[in-house]
């Protein structure tokens, strides 16, 4: 960066690393979850390895790892997962981590809201049953029923996954459903607020502030 753009390196040097990553309202471990979502859904594979590593070193498990990209071949696109496969196969082939640490293929999946998946399921065949109908299938039997309850990656960090993909690829469309998620699996407000800091960085300006909206109405309409 010194060669090139050094007001950059600054930047990351001072700001970014120096008070960013130190501020109080989120975790290391989430943070790095939080970079590791955006370099993923955005395919952004150089700075990969290394948020990779940092991940490792911060808590965040192998088999977590594997789950945020099995994830985010959904949320994101199967090309940016299989890029985040390739990268982050060099890693763990360097620090000599095996099948053994990853993620089953087939786990024992945790229990079903049965009324709140009827419900959300209902919505969406309502709305678009007769658009998609194939669409609508897969998003009850993939996502709701199978992908969302593996238990190598909590409800909590599964939803702060899927909020960090929305939001650093510009979905705000579909945020507001997935911030209100998070926040029933746990997220709290400071922590959602927290999110949206360090997404600045890393995902843009522009486009956390078009989520801002999004989560200004969510906060102010959840119960206090």
């Amino acid at each position: 960066m010194q060669a090139v753009a050094p007001a950059l390196e600054r930047y990351a040097r001072d700001r970014l690393f120096g008070e960013v990553w130190k501020r109080p309202g989120l975790s290391p471990r989430d943070r790095s979850i939080v970079t590791l979502t955006v370099l993923i859904a955005r395919n952004q594979t150089i700075e990969m390895p290394y948020y990779v590593n940092v991940a490792l070193d911060n808590g965040v498990k192998p088999a977590e790892i594997s789950e945020i990209i099995t994830h985010l071949a959904f949320y994101s696109g199967l090309g940016n997962a299989m890029s985040a496969v390739a990268v982050t196969q060099g890693v763990f082939a360097g620090r000599r981590i095996g099948s053994d640490q990853l993620a089953q293929v087939s786990p024992k999946l945790l229990p079903l809201n049965e009324a709140a998946e009827a419900d959300r399921e209902k919505r969406v065949a309502e709305q678009f049953g007769a658009v998609s109908p194939g669409v609508v299938q897969y998003t009850t039997d993939i996502l709701f029923r199978d992908l969302w309850l593996r238990p190598d990656l909590a409800p909590r960090d599964r939803s702060l996954v899927t909020v960090s993909a929305l939001i650093s690829s510009g979905q705000v469309a579909q945020a507001s459903f997935h911030l209100n998620r998070a926040m029933d699996n746990g997220l709290t407000q400071a922590q959602a607020s927290e999110v949206l800091t360090h997404l600045a960085f890393y995902a843009g300006w522009p486009n956390v502030f078009s989520a801002l909206p999004v989560a200004k109405e969510v906060f102010e309409r959840r119960p206090k």
